[in-house]
Formats: C-alpha cells, structure tokens, sequence
C-alpha cells in the first residue's frame, strides 16, 4: 500500500482539483470540502445538502469513538457549496452516486477517482486521505499552530500529527508548548516500571546495531541511505531539544 501524502505545491493542487471537474463537479466539490475544512471523506459523503448549505460551521464525528469536533467553511468554500445546491433538494444526498439514483455516493467510488486522477498526473501517493492531509499540511504551514491540529484530527500527540502531515516535528515548539499537566504526566509515565530507561535502552540498542552493521559489505545503497535519512533526522531533534530551555 502506497503512502498517502498532501498536496503541498499549489499548482499541482489545482491542477488536480481541475482534473476532478473534469470527471464530475460533484468530485470537485467534495475535494474541495475537504480540503477546506478537514473533515473525513466518508464524514462529507453522509451530509445531505441542507446540512451544509449556507453553514459557517459544521460539526462531524471522527474516529471509531465518534468523538464530535467542529469545522469551520470558509467564506470561498461557503460561495462554492451554495453555487453546488443551489435549486436542489434540501434532504437529498450533498453527494450523490449516480444520476437515476438518490444513494449517497460509495466511499470505495469517490477513492477509485481520486486514485485514478492522480495516477494520471503522475502522483502516486493519493487516497482517501489526501484531501485531509492537504488540509492539514497548508494549515501548519499558514500557522504553526500543530495543537489545534492535532485536537481537530484527535491525535494523541503532536509527534503523530507532524508524521500525518508529513513535517518532521518542532521539537522546540512541542517542548515550550507542553502544560505543567502535560509534564507531570510524562514524568509518571517515564517512571512507571522504569519504561524511559527501557525506551531510551531500546533506541541505543537500535544505533548500537547499526554502528556495527554499517562495516558489513553486504549492506546495499538502499540501507546507507535509510540510516544517512535516520540520523539526520535524529540530529536535528537532538539540537532543537539542546536548544530548548
């Protein structure tokens, strides 16, 4: 299974989103709601016109526990959903499957065109969650603001939110950002049954391993690169984290 990644280049985006007008406006208009506002693809698929015409906000469920969480239109979007309804039945279905039927349009469809679109521009990493990445990736970088994201997306921890996104973490922004709640419980859960020393064991273990594979001859190109990739990364932690009082 391909990684699924946002959009970050602007144009490509709306080369996509005109690649999705192409098929059918009614693709346009739910990618176009999702990367507005962040919400679920099989969230967007459930709404029936009244539910989003003429809305600021809107509240959806998210994740296995259905946690609700609100999500703001933005003013552009909100022009583009009334232009979409306009006319239309107030209780059918936002999105619809096909034309002689009132079902809501099928997750397993809406993905299909997603995927085939960007297998014809040439991008290889789209899917489902793609218009949320996107949305994702083009608020943190608008902001900065990785909390609110990670409380939107109902992350457990900002580290996951930044892999969601595809960033490599603000170790200084996380560190400075964290509550004295949030402090005082990593200390219990770093002291409970010694688990920080067993993590801190587990990740010199790891480099130990490494520092002695990296003479053997049968290692190929693609185990240097991942390495080079691994402590690059961990070097930029590690000076950010040196770096934060």
């Amino acid at each position: 299974m391909n990684w699924v990644a946002p959009i970050k280049d602007e144009e490509t985006l709306q080369k996509f989103k005109d690649a999705l007008r192409e098929v059918d406006d009614k693709y346009y208009i739910l990618f176009e709601i999702g990367v507005g506002t962040g919400m679920q693809l099989q969230e967007i698929l459930k709404f029936r016109n009244r539910d989003i015409r003429g809305k600021d906000k809107i509240e959806a469920s998210i994740g296995t526990k259905n946690i609700k969480r609100t999500f703001t239109i933005p003013e552009d979007l909100k022009k583009i959903i009334n232009d979409f309804t306009e006319g239309k039945d107030p209780d059918a279905y936002l999105i619809q499957g096909h034309a002689s039927s009132a079902a809501a349009l099928s997750r397993e469809q809406a993905y299909r065109v997603f995927k085939g679109v960007g297998k014809e521009m040439g991008l290889n990493s789209i899917g489902a969650q793609t218009m949320r990445k996107t949305f994702a990736w083009r608020y943190y970088k608008n902001t900065n603001d990785i909390y609110y994201l990670q409380n939107l997306l109902n992350h457990a921890s900002p580290s996951i939110t930044y892999r969601y996104i595809g960033e490599k973490p603000n170790v200084e922004v996380v560190l400075k950002k964290m509550t004295p709640e949030e402090n005082e419980r990593s200390r219990y859960l770093l002291y409970k049954d010694g688990a920080g020393k067993k993590r801190m064991e587990e990740i010199i273990h790891l480099f130990e391993t490494l520092k002695s594979d990296l003479d053997d001859p049968s290692n190929n190109d693609a185990f240097y690169g991942r390495v080079d990739c691994l402590l690059t990364e961990v070097e930029e932690l590690v000076r950010n984290f040196k770096g934060t009082k």
